[in-house]
């Protein structure tokens, strides 16, 4: 598994991550899921504390004890809970970032986190003190990198302006080239690099009976689904190479209920250094791209 180092951070991180939110409740299944992800060197794993109201972090945190040296962990805040469990509620101020956190370590058994993300973000946010909590946590050693999670260009510049992170969490496959237009290219030129979630388009590219996405109707998703099976490459591997081929793209975060697909993902990569950058742009060159229509 090839990896590639983050200035922001000093870390290498691997080209494929485990995004954790489709692991199974089921302690004994999400830790042979991830422990087989380790085997094959997919060592970042990304939770949240909103997914399975935390137990999804504490099942991360158990799966990985006697392992924390070799694994990098990333989670996510911002979103509260509310007491009677009916829903969150957007929450990026300081005091409640700087709470949050010790739920998250204590869920996962650890006493730092290799990233810590912002789990959202408008522009109309509190910034100041939402940045200032991550550089405390950075200073008391909680934390090694911050992040975002956000596809809104108009809230990744401002970040960047302020105080660059490390990850930028966002959207990208053939259904959704929107970074493409302005995002992309403003990251490249700076040191944060993009972790893509959805790169995989929630299987509909691959088996899954494809529905409308994004502009896209079902037969047009069909229809792309169609161009990538004739280029002759293994359809899953076709989509790890259009992620990582994008120079902003350090690594794509994919989720995974079972070892089969552990297995499958760990095979689709190793088939996905062997297919050429032209018929990735041949591909860009038959998908229709469009651009974010808000937050720009």
């Amino acid at each position: 598994m090839k990896k590639v180092f983050l200035p922001l951070a000093e870390i290498e991180i691997p080209q494929i991550s485990i995004g954790c939110m489709s692991l199974p409740e089921n302690f004994s299944d999400a830790e042979k899921i991830i422990h087989r992800a380790l085997d094959l060197g997919i060592n970042l794993l990304d939770t949240a504390d909103l997914y399975q109201k935390g137990l999804n972090e504490e099942n991360v945190g158990k799966a990985i004890i006697g392992r924390r040296d070799k694994v990098l962990l990333s989670s996510k805040v911002g979103n509260q809970w509310r007491a009677d469990g009916s829903g969150w509620d957007w929450n990026p101020r300081k005091s409640y970032i700087l709470e949050a956190v010790e739920k998250s370590l204590k869920r996962l058994q650890t006493d730092y986190l290799d990233f810590y993300l912002l789990h959202g973000g408008t522009i109309d946010d509190p910034w100041d003190e939402t940045l200032e909590a991550f550089e405390i946590l950075k200073q008391q050693g909680k934390i090694k990198a911050f992040g975002i999670s956000s596809i809104r260009p108009n809230v990744i510049r401002k970040v960047l302006a302020t105080d660059p992170p490390s990850l930028i969490m966002m959207q990208y496959s053939p259904l959704d080239r929107r970074p493409e237009e302005s995002v992309f290219p403003f990251l490249e030129k700076s040191p944060s690099r993009v972790l893509v979630r959805g790169s995989l388009a929630k299987g509909f590219l691959l088996d899954k009976t494809p529905t409308a996405s994004l502009n896209f109707g079902p037969d047009e998703v069909k229809n792309v689904r169609e161009g990538i099976r004739d280029k002759g490459f293994d359809p899953q591997a076709v989509l790890i190479a259009f992620g990582l081929s994008q120079p902003a793209v350090a690594s794509l975060s994919v989720g995974a209920s079972s070892v089969d697909q552990i297995d499958k993902l760990g095979k689709a990569y190793e088939l996905s250094q062997t297919i050429p950058l032209n018929l990735i742009q041949s591909l860009r060159q038959q998908i229709p791209a469009f651009t974010y229509e808000n937050h720009r």
